[in-house]
């Protein structure tokens, strides 16, 4: 069973920054993407952002476009997500997600809360 372990949520005021960080119980390398999703309250689980580990290509929701960033760290085995310029619309539960191209094919973390709010 591989775990996923998100740290690095808290309470920030708009405009401040976090990092999230993902540390998998497997190496990052054994999936074929690593990505961050997040979910606000009475809304459904959206996409964030999204890491290839091969060639580390990444995507990122239009919401979040040059505000947050993904990266990964083969040598520390982690994911993180940079968030900057947070707005109060980016409160949600954040969570870590590993793909991989064979059954189960997901793994999700157990989230991570942000709050953005003076």
């Amino acid at each position: 069973q591989v775990e996923l372990v998100e740290s690095g949520g808290g309470l920030v005021q708009p405009g401040g920054s976090l990092r999230l960080s993902c540390a998998p119980s497997r190496g990052i390398s054994s999936f074929t993407a690593m990505g961050w999703y997040r979910q606000a309250p009475g809304k459904e689980r959206e996409l964030v952002a999204t890491i290839t580990t091969s060639r580390g290509n990444v995507n990122h929701a239009d919401v979040v476009k040059g505000r947050f960033t993904i990266s990964a760290d083969k040598a520390k085995n982690m994911v993180y997500l940079q968030m900057n310029s947070l707005k109060p619309e980016d409160t949600a539960v954040y969570y870590c997600n590993a793909h991989q191209n064979s059954a189960p094919y997901e793994y999700w973390g157990q989230g991570t809360q942000v709050t953005v709010s003076s």
